[in-house]
Formats: structure tokens, sequence, C-alpha cells
């Protein structure tokens, strides 16, 4: 295979991807396999793709962490879980006033979503009418899509969340099925498929990606679009880890901003026509590469992550004019 790296024309990938054709297994491994000499010429193709669908325009989402901390799972990537030893802030579910006042700098920022996120495994009944009831305030109030990420969620709450104005909810798979019980066994991957078929069940738009730098092999990371594709999710955020202190995942360094760009390539060759949105750990994982990912995806969030800080607005606005690209409006079209 190794011999075929420098000889594959990623053109040829971009042209399957338009086809609407999956891209091969033995393709999908030259891609995240190639030596770097080939990266520029693998963003061009994937950018070939990301223009047809998405043109020069970015979107941007806001995260609300409404609910922190306190939860009962396992997941050795996070600091809210239930063996986390980080030095969080844990708080129950926020007031109204707060989450109002959250989602005015979301549309002061520009953002198309706002991401209304709960720690816990799956909401209660009492949280749950709650976080109804924040929705139907915020929509009421401002033009923007409403993402809800609830944890583990069946059919008949995913129309409550309809009903309430919720536009699409977040449930991420977060790796490959065969990877997953190395990251979390409170709950299975089966568990998490069944959300995203929950929602999709009850007519929300569906989110659902990964985090990279778990561990996975190229084939988990293969597996993990796959799988998505299969889902035919229309949001895939990809988040690339962020090794939290006292978390069991705090030693894990194991990705370069070549190794992202060249993960944001595959997922824009099996995910042709899907938001693809650069999440949690860019500043990280990405570093000075940031630039270089938009021409893979075509998203990023605006502002900081769960528990953890995001780069500077400013700079992200700079970044994305730098590069030629222009924002989106929450109706799809370019900001003047």
């Amino acid at each position: 295979m190794n011999t075929l790296l420098t000889a594959l024309d990623w053109n040829h990938l971009a042209d399957q991807a338009l086809a609407g054709e999956v891209v091969s297994r033995e393709a999908a491994h030259q891609v995240l396999a190639a030596p770097d000499t080939e990266l520029l010429a693998q963003l061009a193709a994937a950018y070939r793709v990301r223009h047809h669908y998405w043109s020069n325009r970015v979107r941007l989402h806001f995260l609300l962490n409404a609910q922190s901390g306190l939860c009962p799972e396992d997941c050795h990537y996070c600091s809210q879980s239930k063996i986390s030893t980080a030095e969080i802030e844990k708080y129950p579910l926020m007031a109204e006033d707060k989450v109002l006042a959250a989602a005015e700098r979301a549309h002061t920022l520009k953002a198309g979503t706002f991401c209304m996120v709960i720690s816990g495994r799956s909401p209660a009944e009492p949280t749950f009418k709650r976080v109804l009831d924040l929705v139907r305030s915020v929509k009421t109030q401002y033009p923007m899509k409403i993402c809800a990420c609830l944890g583990l969620l069946d059919e008949d709450q995913a129309h409550r969340l309809a009903e309430a104005g919720v536009d699409r909810v977040n449930h991420n798979l977060n790796t490959a099925e065969s990877h997953h019980d190395n990251i979390c066994t409170t709950h299975t991957f089966e568990d998490r498929v069944n959300t995203v078929q929950a929602v999709k069940s009850a007519g929300l738009t569906t989110c659902s990606g990964g985090i990279l730098g778990m561990g996975e092999t190229l084939n988990d990371v293969i597996d993990l679009a796959l799988s998505l594709r299969q889902l035919n999710v229309t949001s895939v955020p990809l988040n690339f880890l962020i090794p939290i202190p006292g978390t069991p995942f705090e030693n894990r360094h194991s990705l370069t901003p070549r190794q992202c760009l060249r993960i944001l390539c595959l997922f824009r060759f099996l995910l042709p026509s899907q938001e693809i949105r650069i999440a949690g750990g860019r500043e990280v994982q990405l570093r000075s590469l940031q630039p270089l990912g938009l021409y893979a995806a075509n998203s990023i969030f605006i502002g900081d992550y769960l528990t953890t800080p995001g780069q500077a607005t400013k700079a992200d606005f700079d970044m994305i004019r730098d590069a030629g690209f222009v924002l989106e409006t929450p109706d799809g079209d370019a900001l003047s």
C-alpha cells in the first residue's frame, strides 16, 4: 500500500465524493497515512468537495454548558465524569436569565446555532421540562437555530424537543464501535446509535461526530466516519482531544496538526455534503494550522467549549477573513 501513497490521485477521491460514491477503505487508509508532502494536494481536493456544497461560507455555532459536572458516566476524556478529578465548575441547570444572556452573546457573535448542553446520562423529567421552557424562551427572542445536547434520549423526548422549538440534537458517537469500550464502560456504542436514530425518527436534524486522539487506530477513524455516513447524520462535529488534567486521558498527546488535517480531509471525502465542524481542541491540536482546516470543514464553534476556553473571538473572525472565507447567516446565506 505504501508504494501507492504518492501515486494516488486525490482529485479522483474528490470526484468519487462528488458523484456520491463511497471512497474505498484502502483509499481512506491512504488519506490518513499519506506523507506530509501530499497534504496540500489533499486539502485542495477536499476543498473542491467542500466548495461544491458550501462555497466559501463558514457557519458559526455557540456552545453553552448549561449544566456542569456531577455526571454518573465514566467517559475517560471528560472532565465532568464521575471518575474525573479535574478542577471545574459544577452547577445545576442554569437560570433563565443566564441562558438568555448567553443566547444574546451568541447572537452578537453572529452564531447561526445556539448549542445548549447539559451534563449527565439522560435528563430527569423535571430537568427536561425546564430545558423545554428554556428553549421556548430563547427561540422567541433570538433568530438562531437551537441544538440540544442532553445525553441519551428516546423518541418521545426527541418529539417533545421538536415541539418546543429545538432544531437539532447533538449526540456524538465519539469513536468507532470497536474502540468504544476503551473510552467508556457505563453505556454502549449501541446506546449512542439508538439516540441518533430516535432523533431522526422525530424529524429533527441530527448532529453527531467524534473525538480524535483517544488512542484509536487509523481503521477506527475510518469506521467512525463510515458509521456516521451510514446513519446519514446532517452535522458532524469533529473534536480533537484536549488532554485535561484529572482525566484518565490527561497524558495523551497523540496527534500532530498535519494528522488532524488529514482526518478532516477524509471526513470530507466520506461525508461530502454534511456540515463538518472543527469543534473542541482545534486550538490545542491544530494550533497555527487552524486556517487550513477550513479548506475541508465549513463550520467552527465561536467562544468557549464545555469546561475549556476557546480561542479569542477576534482571532476567529480574523482567521476566517484572512483565509478568504465569509460568515454564513442562520438561513445559509453569506453575510455581506
